[in-house]
This record gives structure tokens, sequence and C-alpha cells, in this order.
């Protein structure tokens, strides 16, 4: 097996962190060498190289001029991806990027070019589907407990919209194609937003999204919410609500609640596996146990992280990829356009650009002062932590 010599871009205190840990039991396991970290912060960037034993640059090009690395993982802000992918493509270096992809399709195209000029591979780290629980709830479907798949509901309450979308439509393995979307600012008891910006209006969306096979999944985005995020499935024969599967009708159902397992591995807490107790049992067991994968997220980046191993030492593609990226933002995308025209259904795929990506990339151009395609440029930029999305779509 290769070990592939990886770098983080953006050493964080959150998602950041978790994923060097990921890096750190991966590179025990032999699949990666976790070799280095860039971080524009001083203090992060000194207390993560300390923490994790690697070498801390400045910035990631730095890193790159100063390291031999095959693949850089970004956990920057999405609109530092453009940036980040451009500069390791053009060293021949392989790219995993934090989601979303990009703040726009062109965007997001740009950059897909740019790996594919380069002849280097692209991973988005989109987890949500590749949660343990989100895989069993695949494995029910393909054991016909729910029947036949026909009807989805989609809630999402933190505006990473992208996030539900990957969940519901990889539950109904279809591409969507048309969405009829509906959009308000309201008034909003003032709050902070995670950004340090106190804000006393937030932004509700609801559509209607209708999928090749012929399902039609109901679309809600509320204005930040109290309430947990949840996509149901209707199928012909039962439900999945939740984290719950039901057998049945509305009246008459029998239920099996999600139940997860723990274990320990070499001293650590490990998910032992997630299963629903039908007879017989539908079980999800964790394939990187012995890896120590700690819980269902755990799962999820180390299963984006293999995929992207196996596609750059034995070819193919990635778990995820560019295109299934794309295909989340441009629903959303979808959504907005369809209330900006009055109200009527928009085709998917969309074949050009929407008024709300024309204003995220004018936003980009006024913010960074360069163009997204500028990346040379845009390696001495400060990128915010709220991108573009943020300031212009009210998307976090």
């Amino acid at each position: 097996m290769k070990r592939l010599r990886i770098a983080m871009n953006g050493a964080g205190s959150g998602r950041g962190q978790n994923w060097m840990s990921t890096l750190t039991k991966l590179t025990e396991a032999g699949f990666y060498e976790f070799c280095a970290l860039s971080e524009v912060v001083p203090e992060k960037a000194k207390a993560s190289g300390e923490k994790w034993g690697i070498q801390a640059y400045p910035n990631l090009v730095e890193l790159l001029d100063s390291e031999k690395v095959d693949v850089v993982l970004n956990g920057t802000p999405p609109d530092c991806n453009v940036m980040a992918v451009g500069i390791a493509a053009r060293r021949g270096v392989h790219a995993l990027v934090e989601i979303p992809i990009a703040p726009t399709l062109g965007i997001a195209r740009f950059m897909i070019q740019t790996v594919q000029e380069n002849r280097v591979q692209l991973e988005v780290c989109e987890q949500v589907w590749l949660w343990a629980k989100e895989q069993l709830k695949r494995k029910i479907i393909d054991a016909g407990l729910i029947g036949e798949v026909a009807h989805a509901r989609l809630y999402y309450t933190n505006k990473a919209d992208y996030h539900g979308i990957n969940g519901a439509r990889m539950l109904v393995r279809s591409r969507a194609r048309r969405v009829l979307g509906y959009t308000q600012k309201i008034r909003v008891p003032t709050f902070t937003h995670w950004s340090g910006i106190e804000r006393s209006e937030d932004r509700w969306d609801h559509a209607v999204i209708e999928f090749e096979s012929g399902v039609t999944c109901l679309f809600s985005s509320p204005p930040r919410a109290r309430m947990m995020a949840r996509w149901d499935i209707e199928g012909t024969a039962g439900q999945l609500v939740g984290d719950t599967l039901s057998i049945g009708s509305h009246s008459q159902a029998d239920s099996y609640p999600f139940v997860t397992e723990y274990t320990e591995v070499r001293g650590k807490k490990t998910l032992d596996h997630i299963r629903v107790d039908t007879k017989p049992a539908v079980v999800f067991e964790n394939p990187y146990r012995d890896y120590q994968a700690a819980d269902g997220d755990e799962v999820a980046r180390m299963g984006l992280l293999l995929g992207m191993h196996r596609a750059i030492t034995e070819g193919g593609t990635p778990a995820y990829g560019p295109d299934h990226a794309c295909q989340d933002i441009e629903i959303l995308l979808a959504v907005r356009e369809s209330a900006r025209r009055g109200n009527v259904w928009v085709d998917l795929p969309l074949t050009g650009e929407t008024e709300l990506e024309r204003q995220m990339e004018e936003e980009f151009r006024r913010r960074y002062g360069h163009a997204p395609q500028e990346v040379d440029a845009l390696t001495k930029v400060a990128f915010r932590q709220w991108g573009v999305r943020n300031e212009i779509a009210n998307w976090d």
C-alpha cells in the first residue's frame, strides 16, 4: 500500500481539529503521512503544530514550496477553495476541500477544469451521506423494507442547506430535474450570528424538487430555528422518519428506532455498529473500527479520505466528487432563481449564470480585489470566515 503525504490548510479550532485527529489515525493505519499544516493565525499554527507533532507554516504557498506533498486538505472557508485548489493543482498536488465546493457553479467549474488540466484529483468533503446512520438508511432501502421510494420531505434549519439536500438526494438516488421555489426575508428577534454580526432579519426558503425518478421532495428552510434538521423518506411499504424506521401505514405500523453500539479499540471509544432490530436485523458495521473511527461523523471523514486514497493510488474517482457537490448547490441556486422569476419551475441542469451567482461573484471581486480565476493574486488575500454566500444569499 502506498502511503500518501498529506497536509492540512487551516488549523481552526473545530472541524480542522477533527480532521487532523482523523488524519493522525489514518497515518497510524499506514494510508497517509500527516506531514504539515498551514494556518495564517500564528498562535493557532503554533498550537496545532505542537499538538499534532508536525511542521506548521504561515500559509499554504510556503507549505507547498517547502514540503513534498501528495495531497492537501483545505479546511479554510469556501471562498478560499478556488485558490487552494488552483495552487495545489499547478504543483501536481491532489486536493480535498471542505463544503460547499464554491459559492457559484461558475467558480466550481473553473476548479474542475483546473484539476483536469493538471491531471490531479479533487474531492469535496460532504460527509452527510456517509454518516453511519445515512449508510444504514441506504441498507434499509436496499433491503426493500420501505418498498419503492415514493416521496421525500426535507426540513433544514441552519442555512447550510446543501447538507440537507445531500442527505435527501443520496437516499432518493436520482438527479433533480426541476425546482419550484419561494423565498422571503422576515424580521426575527435579534441574534448574534456565528460570524459575530448581530442580525434582526433572516430568510425563509421553500421548494418543491422533482427528481428524474418521479420522486418529489418538499424542502423547507425556515429562519434559523431551534428544531433539529431532518429528512424523511416515504416508501410504498413504510417510511424512514428522522432516525426511525416504520414499516406499515400511518394507521398501523411497526417502529424500529436506530440503535447505536460502541466498543473499545486500543483503549479508545469506537463506533461498533448502528442497526434496526427488524427480523432479521439490518446492521451497518463500522468498516473503520480497526482505525478507531469514534462516531458516525468520523466514519464519514475516513470514508472520504480513504476514497481519495484509492482514487489516487488505484485510479477511478473519489467517493463523492465535484459533480455531486455541484448538484447540491445547483438545487439551492434554482430555488432562489425560481423565486426571482416569480415562482415558476426552473429546469435542471441550469444552463446559464443565475442572478444570485452574478451578485456573489461581484461581491467576491469587491471583497477580495480579484476575480476567482486570479489564483496567484488570491494567495495574498485574507479570506473571511463568512463568505460571499453568507453576505449575499444568507447561506452559511
